[in-house]
């Protein structure tokens, strides 16, 4: 059993006009019980306190994470400030929103052991355990790969994995499914009925609600650093889809994406042309090869296929980050060498921390300027819900909101083609419909827009392109400015989600 009892917590100094103490995240009495073998939903907006929650259920707070910590947090009656963090993850595993920072090898194989060695279990014991994580999770592809050449759903795969190896009684997941396509998310789902069949606790935060439901037991809804809802899941259920849309929340099904209107079709008379597009790490087989494909300027085009299909391979070569790739990227005018569409594309990264460097959340805008313009750098700000931030040192943020600085850097960017890989993970209902009217506005000024991504709903609000990739080749490309390429393009999420939605 955990108990919060009145518990606060806030992050160093971060900047924020009159609040001197605490970011986006910081915690306020804080008071609630979670019994063994329950399984929560936390929810809420982002920035509302959900990754802070897990990292004081699992012990990183106080024990890794600094701060202004007061209340306490009891595991099985013991304070956790009393405990060491060796003690606390016998019983609490736990999977973090960036799976890179909780590696420790650099195979896939010696990750998924990595736990129950470092816990002393006897070979065989490792042995049965990694081999029974793999076939529930349909990880046997995976082992004995290199996780430098893993995507970024294949990382989360790993990450779920590594965590459902020590076998802790209690699981603490922040944002698990982010980068994960609907197949994986199935096999997901089937893990967490298998460990809550067991009698796991699991602690589990999400935007993403669809999969969950017909699972979780109680619903934790927090907004501005509070518990402002504490439901049943027949009380969440019975919420109305508006209700929970005013919350800032997902949907709990797919089943409305065939209402979603799309954006204003652009017309374009020119193309972007790929040719003999080829790509493989050192030491590893051809993981791209695209003879030709084109996609239109001055429009968005969605990126769609499953996890390790060379989707965000195919964006670091369009935009010259990997010397390796061989073949021509060309517009109407020209062929663009690799040094030269370094220049021409701006990306946002899967993992935004690689691309923010300076000292605040303004710096970072203004960096991106070809002219610096403060008032319009402001204006770009408050129109992400990120003008409070503007003085924060952008790594102080949470997931969701430095996700909207690198999206918000793009715009200011003002380069002709520019690159969003996953953009929405980490965001809530209302930052990920405010990310897709900034990618119509990258289009509506003649720019040309392509989105790495497995959310229907975001494709369907911002993109009137489909590429889709298997293994590495182009399987099929068409418009969905159309009833057919809609339903193309709903055939291919809703396809996968019929495996999930006979398990519920």
């Amino acid at each position: 059993m955990i108990e919060c009892q009145n518990v606060s917590f806030s992050y160093p100094a971060s900047g924020i006009p009159g609040n001197d103490t605490q970011t986006g995240g910081a915690l306020q009495n804080i008071s609630c019980t979670i019994e063994d073998g329950s399984f929560v939903l936390l929810c809420g907006p982002s920035g509302c306190g959900k990754t802070t929650m897990t990292r004081l259920l699992n012990g990183l707070i106080p024990h890794y994470h600094e701060g202004n910590f007061t209340g306490s947090v009891r595991l099985d009656g013991k304070d956790t400030r009393e405990l060491s963090l060796f003690d606390i993850s016998l019983k609490v595993g736990s999977v973090f929103q960036n799976p890179r920072s909780q590696f420790f090898n650099v195979d896939t194989t010696s990750e998924l052991a990595f736990g129950p060695e470092n816990h002393g279990m006897p070979e065989e014991i490792v042995r049965e355990r990694v081999n029974r994580v793999a076939g529930q999770l349909k990880l046997e592809p995976l082992l004995d790969r290199s996780i430098f050449s893993l995507s970024g759903g294949e990382k989360q795969k790993i990450a779920c994995g590594s965590a459902a190896a020590v076998d802790p009684r209690i699981y603490v997941l922040d944002e698990p499914s982010s980068n994960l396509d609907t197949y994986a998310i199935s096999d997901f789902r089937q893990l967490l009925s298998i460990l809550k069949a067991q009698g796991k606790t699991i602690i589990i935060s999400e935007h993403r609600l669809y999969y969950l439901s017909g699972l979780f037991d109680r619903v934790l809804y927090l907004k501005d650093g509070e518990i402002q809802g504490d439901y049943s899941a027949k009380e969440f259920t019975g919420l109305s889809a508006k209700q929970r849309d005013e919350m800032g929340l997902r949907p709990l099904s797919l089943d409305g994406l065939k209402e979603i209107t799309g954006p204003v079709s652009h017309r374009s008379d020119s193309s972007w042309m790929l040719s003999n597009i080829s790509f493989s790490y050192k030491h590893e087989p051809e993981i791209l090869h695209i003879p030709e494909a084109v996609f239109p300027v001055g429009k968005a085009t969605a990126v769609i296929g499953h996890n390790g299909a060379g989707k965000s391979t195919l964006s670091r070569c369009l935009c010259g980050l990997e010397k390796r790739c061989r073949g021509l990227v060309q517009d109407q005018e020209r062929a663009y060498s690799q040094k030269e569409r370094l220049r021409l594309c701006y990306m946002v990264m899967q993992d935004v921390n690689h691309q923010l460097f300076t000292e605040s959340v303004l710096d970072e805008i203004l960096l991106s300027m070809r002219d610096e313009d403060k008032e319009k750098a402001e204006q770009i700000l408050d129109g992400m819900d990120l003008l409070p931030y503007k003085d924060c040192h952008p790594m102080s943020l949470s997931g969701g909101q430095k996700q909207r600085v690198a999206v918000a850097s793009a715009i200011t960017s003002e380069r002709p083609l520019v690159l969003f890989d996953e953009p929405t993970s980490g965001l809530d209902l209302l930052h990920m419909r405010q990310v897709a009217k900034v990618v119509n506005q990258v289009t509506d000024t003649g720019r040309t827009a392509v989105v790495v991504t497995h959310d229907p709903e975001f494709i369907l609000r911002c993109c009137e392109f489909v590429l889709h990739l298997e293994n590495g080749q182009v399987q099929e490309s068409y418009s969905i400015e159309d009833s057919d390429g809609r339903n193309r393009l709903l055939k291919f999420f809703l396809n996968d989600m019929e495996k999930e939605v006979s398990m519920k």
